[in-house]
């Protein structure tokens, strides 16, 4: 079973820390929507159970992490109970409607009540199989959102362990390793296992601490005369022979750092991998442009395209743990590899059977049918962050995979401003409280709500949905797909919802609108779409989804066109 969601509590000394308190809050947001959707498929005596357990709780626990039983989520529905379940009554009520049809020719009164009752079962089974569907739909939900709130509550862990220590180490991958203990504390917290047992150890390691100490204090008191020749004559040997050592080691231990840290091969070879890459992806979208020249003959064709491009961040890091120093003619190989495994194009044909009505000179009328053919397009983006994530990386190598995305292999200025080559991983985010008057529209307003549900979602290559993340355009094709106001357009690239759209001046531009920017990445026409939500701010897909000003230099510079949706 899984577990309810965790409210963390913390005291006002905690709060007085801006860090803290913006963490917490956010933390307390999430667990409330956890909390919400979780209620939804508790049933009512469990929640009764729990409501009982948190009168009778401790008001000072920083912590709830729940034993009891009020304090799980129902299991999830079973696919395969459900069908053991039904089975035994679907086969006996097919032996009984095959020894019934025997009869039926015979007698229409027979056959009228039987029709008549399978009619009534297969709108039971239809009934019950949307029950089945929303329960699933409803348990997803929860658990994602359970999810999102321990992440919440890790950074805001995280936060309150940086003000506690503010001595701590400042360099990555320290601050990696930190998040990293206090991920995994947590998770054993909220397992049921160790907290209690943690605690009483500390308890008494301090105080071995503290006997030791006393000892040792009182040892140094009573033989003070002998301890200063002793300290003496160590303090000597310790110059000398530190003299010889002490660079070398300094020099060692700070180079396993930065190397651990780094990306090891030359700038030039980054560079002109990813330029290789690339190139493989702009031979990918010139055959998609070109698909009704090299494929003609169709009435119509159809495209679901995802978008293309890769994050440069991970394709280095990944290149670095497995090939380390690479040279660019070395990792052509794995390049085709990676790019055959991020992408797929299919081309599928399909015919329908149409027909016209055609009248001759005596006014008679006849129908002549006809094949319309279809050839439908579809490129799925799978993302290469995933494609590297089921890798077969070692877990040291995905370990350090993961520090080199955080610290951009210490070569921040290899890619520039390139919005597509932000570290994926979510996380903080920019809210925004959008005036009334502006909510009064109810479209937009549909929009918003939508929206408003991923902020924290990290940025995805190739993302279309709740379940793998978004990237800018499958944020957007979702938000104007699921929000309720009838639009459906599929899922598009940046460009492609530029051209479903009516391109207004910026000067009229409203609420609801999409804001589209050119040049974030190597591809022509929009490269990035975000829906504007006024007063010069927008929400879009960068990493994470987020609220942000269109008014800083970077996006007024890639500024493209404002469209509004039919």
């Amino acid at each position: 079973m899984a577990k309810r969601p965790t409210r963390l509590r913390f005291t006002e000394d905690d709060l007085s820390s801006d860090a803290v308190k913006k963490a917490a809050g956010k933390a307390e947001k999430a667990a409330a929507k956890a909390e919400k959707a979780v209620d939804k498929i508790t049933p009512k005596k469990h929640r009764k159970l729990r409501q009982e357990a948190d009168v009778s709780a401790s008001r000072t626990a920083k912590l709830r992490f729940g034993k009891a039983k009020a304090d799980d989520i129902p299991p999830k529905p079973s696919g395969i109970k459900r069908t053991v379940t039904h089975a035994p009554v679907d086969t006996l009520s097919a032996n009984v409607h095959k020894s019934i049809s025997r009869y039926e020719d015979d007698n229409v009164g027979v056959q009228t009540a039987h029709q008549t009752e399978l009619g009534a079962e297969t709108a039971y089974h239809i009934a019950d199989h949307a029950v089945y569907s929303h329960k699933l739909k409803a348990y997803d939900k929860a658990e994602k959102l359970v999810s999102k709130s321990d992440k919440a509550n890790v950074n805001a862990l995280f936060e309150k362990f940086k003000k506690d220590n503010p001595n701590a180490s400042s360099n990555p991958l320290s601050r990696w390793r930190q998040k990293h203990n206090i991920k995994k504390e947590y998770a054993a917290a909220r397992a049921g296992k160790g907290g209690k047992a943690t605690a009483k150890g500390a308890g008494k390691t301090a105080k071995g601490v503290k006997s030791l100490t006393q000892k040792i204090a009182d040892f140094c008191v009573s033989h003070k005369t002998a301890l200063l020749w002793v300290l003496a004559i160590g303090l000597l040997f310790m110059v000398i022979s530190g003299m010889f050592s002490a660079c070398s080691t300094m020099f060692q231990g700070g180079t396993q750092v930065v190397l651990g840290t780094s990306f090891t091969a030359e700038d030039e070879d980054i560079l002109g991998t990813d330029e290789d890459y690339t190139a493989l992806e702009n031979d990918l979208r010139s055959q998609v442009d070109n698909i009704e020249s090299t494929h003609p003959g169709y009435d119509e064709y159809r495209y679901a395209l995802d978008e293309i491009g890769h994050n440069p961040y991970e394709l280095a890091a990944y290149l670095t743990v497995v090939f380390e120093d690479y040279t660019r003619e070395e990792v052509q190989a794995e390049l085709v590899r990676l790019f055959e495994e991020q992408y797929d194009l299919e081309l599928d044909e399909e015919v329908e059977i149409r027909s016209y009505t055609t009248t001759d000179e005596d006014g008679n009328t006849s129908t002549v049918y006809y094949e319309y053919r279809i050839l439908n397009v579809t490129l799925t983006n799978y993302g290469l962050g995933n494609v590297i994530a089921s890798s077969r990386l070692t877990a040291e190598q995905w370990e350090r995979y993961k520090v080199l995305l955080e610290t951009l292999g210490n070569r921040s200025y290899l890619f520039g401003e390139d919005v597509s080559s932000a570290p994926g991983g979510g996380g903080e985010y920019t809210d925004y409280d959008i005036p009334g008057e502006a909510l009064t529209d109810t479209a937009f307003a549909n929009m918003v709500r939508e929206a408003e549900k991923y902020l924290g979602y990290p940025y995805v290559w190739g993302g279309s949905s709740p379940s793998t993340s978004f990237d800018c355009s499958g944020f957007v094709s979702w938000v104007i797909n699921n929000c309720g106001n009838g639009w459906s357009v599929g899922r598009q690239t940046a460009n492609g919802l530029k051209n479903l759209c009516d391109i207004i001046p910026p000067s009229e531009a409203k609420p609801g609108d999409l804001i589209f920017f050119q040049g974030t990445y190597n591809t022509s026409g929009a490269s990035h779409v975000g829906i504007y939500v006024g007063n010069g701010m927008m929400i879009h897909c960068g990493d994470p989804i987020s609220y942000a000003s269109i008014e800083t230099n970077y996006w007024q510079q890639h500024f493209y066109c404002i469209g509004r949706i039919p």
